[in-house]
């Protein structure tokens, strides 16, 4: 059990390495090649969860599709608070994304900002949305407060190629990043600088403006 719950801590560490990352990636597709679900929902959910403090129980794979199905919007851009490992947001990626062929499917079509605030589950989250070449912004925080942001994650398609993987990057603890995501305080446990892109592929014009839409 306690191996289990060192887990996060060390697939973290696997995640802002992207030479380990990819590797990493390319064992777990060996083994495993359906995008339509969480592969660590009932793992998470078993041995992870914080069921006392953080009251995490996870919707099941059945509600996630029927709610993704009652949704029917054109919009590209997504939310979602409280994201777990992504069990909805992979879904509606499977459902809404995936619905053309891959030859067709362009990522950068479509941008999805997610919240979540457990240390457990943000590993997990980071490595679905990577390992599916999604482009997201994934917030540390508690949505309803909106206080003590432990980091922001910026994963992005940089190729814009369905069969690509996603990069992670780490946005700076700024003013101007604070105020974009409508975050009232950082937390003073913060993540090490990370940038894997260069600035201009970072921020680039496109996610800019889709970052100020669904805000």
């Amino acid at each position: 059990m306690n191996d289990s719950w060192k887990a996060p801590e060390k697939l973290l560490s696997t995640i802002l390495n992207k030479d380990k990352r990819i590797q990493l990636f390319k064992v777990f597709l060996k083994n495993e090649t359906d995008m339509s679900f969480d592969w660590f929902h009932m793992y998470f959910q078993d041995e992870a969860a914080d069921r006392k403090k953080k009251k995490q129980d996870f919707t099941p794979q059945s509600v996630s599709t029927i709610m993704n199905k009652l949704v029917n919007t054109k919009d590209d851009n997504y939310f979602e608070p409280a994201a777990g490992t992504g069990g909805i947001v992979i879904d509606h990626y499977y459902q809404k994304c995936l619905k053309q062929t891959l030859w067709d499917y362009r990522p950068s079509e479509h941008y999805h900002i997610l919240e979540e605030l457990s240390d457990r589950a943000i590993p997990f989250l980071l490595f679905n949305l990577a390992i599916r070449g999604m482009n997201a912004t994934v917030i540390q925080i508690d949505s309803l407060s909106r206080e003590k942001c432990k980091g922001i994650f910026f994963v992005q398609n940089v190729k814009n190629d369905a069969l690509s993987f996603s990069d992670i990057n780490i946005m700076p603890y700024s003013e101007e990043v604070k105020k974009e995501f409508n975050i009232k305080s950082w937390s003073d446990e913060r993540y090490p600088e990370h940038i894997e892109n260069k600035l201009e592929e970072v921020f680039d014009a496109k996610s800019i403006e889709r970052i100020k839409e669904i805000r």
